[in-house]
């Protein structure tokens, strides 16, 4: 019989000391709803295994991919503040189904649920997630969002059961595509590979939905995967191959075709490589590009902002900083303007700038215009020596070693205490850029 295995991840990775109460909340409502869907499958004959709740992130995987056979399935509870929305890893078609099933069946439990969707796990902030990516056997990772609603016990009951009978129906269809005598067999589907819109020689093979092409192609494509911990290679008759996605992360773009079962790699693109992350310089993106990147992931929000893409160009290109840069920063600082942290949308802050002094609130702006060229000149300030072409606007643009960080990467730990605070707005660089088609 196939087992259902369920972590309950509860460092939600809030930041702000003000939020440490909500923090508590949303790990005690995530731990009780684990607890009620485990007694639930249990109630229903089937085995659920819960992982322990004192491992981390990384012994959690571990400790599913030590205890877990090839028809398994796994599923990572997390919290949010608003919708509830589902994660699987991108280029999937089987685990996207999976995850449309999962979230369908938990709204009909719970209507009054305000579901998001469910998205590849390449929209999350660092661009994947490692419960999807690392786990051997399929796995989905869930956000729930049900702080502070009325009834909550009433509503985590429900959802338990709605979640009961998602991973039941997704447990039973991975049973019926794998019959015992396949996966006694270990035989694997091959798929077709094209490089540049060019068929490649070598066949990669299809696992778990997923496509795998060989290490031999990721070294000819100039990427070591070999010393990356995060990379879970699969040996298959005398050859060792690696999950499609993982190029990604080194600027490959990669895409995937069912219908005809071939995984596209582009390496050529329209903008520079080499100038990918540096804060100063040209933007790649039009406003329009811009427009429909915010739109994409906050319909809302433009309405309430809509010269927002056009200031961040023109303000940007004023100091010669990378617009791109400065627009996905701004996205990820406020959520795409949701502005679910301490900075309300009325101080027109959108960079988390602060005030001098170490003050007790961020700073306020008295315009869009006005923030948006604080920022620019914030990030001016750590990229470039150069002095500004506006007037100081930025309240700590005097107190920031001038040009100590020219590359995204080296605002972790100084913009933000975040040690891969930089990889994450490389992360959204990325979206915007597939999103605009450059990458």
């Amino acid at each position: 019989m196939s087992r259902i295995f369920i972590a309950a991840c509860t460092n939600i990775g809030k930041e702000r000391e003000s939020e440490k109460v909500d923090q508590n909340k949303q790990a005690m409502q995530i731990i009780l709803l684990r607890d009620r869907i485990v007694s639930e499958l249990r109630s229903r004959g089937y085995q659920i295994l819960s992982v322990p709740d004192d491992y981390t992130s990384q012994a959690s995987i571990q400790w599913i991919n030590d205890h877990s056979h090839p028809e398994d399935i796994a599923l990572e509870l997390n919290s949010h503040l608003r919708e509830t929305s589902i994660f699987y890893i991108a280029n999937n078609t089987n685990r996207q189904k999976q995850a449309e099933l999962l979230l369908l069946l938990l709204s009909r439990r719970v209507p009054q649920m305000v579901s998001e969707g469910f998205f590849p796990d390449t929209a999350t902030p660092y661009g994947k997630l490692d419960f999807c990516r690392q786990l051997i056997i399929p796995s989905l990772v869930m956000k729930i969002g049900f702080l502070n609603l009325p009834d909550e016990q009433e509503i985590i009951r429900n959802m338990a059961l709605g979640i009961a009978d998602g991973l039941l129906a997704w447990s039973q269809e991975v049973v019926s595509a794998h019959p015992p005598d396949f996966l006694n067999a270990k035989t694997y589907q091959t798929i077709k590979i094209k490089i540049n819109q060019r068929d490649y020689d070598e066949q990669g093979l299809l696992i778990n939905g997923n496509a795998y092409i060989t290490i031999d192609l990721a070294d000819r494509l100039g990427i070591d995967l070999t010393k990356s911990p995060s990379i879970r290679p699969v040996e298959y008759q005398g050859i060792v191959y690696v999950k499609a996605i993982d190029l990604r992360e080194h600027n490959i773009s990669v895409k995937w075709d069912e219908r005809t079962f071939t995984v596209f790699f582009r390496s050529i693109f329209p903008i520079c490589q080499r100038d990918f992350g540096w804060i100063m310089g040209h933007g790649n993106t039009s406003i329009t590009q811009l427009t429909m990147f915010l739109k994409h992931h906050n319909e809302k929000a433009f309405a309430n902002f809509p010269d927002l893409p056009e200031l961040y160009q023109k303000e940007a290109a004023i100091e010669g900083v990378n617009h791109d840069i400065a627009f996905c920063q701004m996205c990820l600082e406020t959520d795409f303007l949701h502005f679910e942290q301490e900075i309300k949308p009325s101080q027109n802050n959108f960079a988390g700038l602060g005030t001098i002094g170490g003050g007790a609130t961020f700073a306020t702006f008295t315009s869009r215009t006005i923030g948006v060229r604080a920022h620019i000149q914030h990030l001016k300030a750590y990229a470039s020596r150069e002095p500004l072409i506006q007037e100081v606007i930025d309240p700590r643009f005097d107190f920031v070693t001038r040009g100590v960080a020219p590359h995204i990467s080296q605002l972790s730990g100084r913009w933000s205490a975040n040690l891969t605070y930089g990889d994450k707005i490389m992360a959204m660089l990325r979206r915007l850029y597939e999103l605009a088609n450059l990458l």
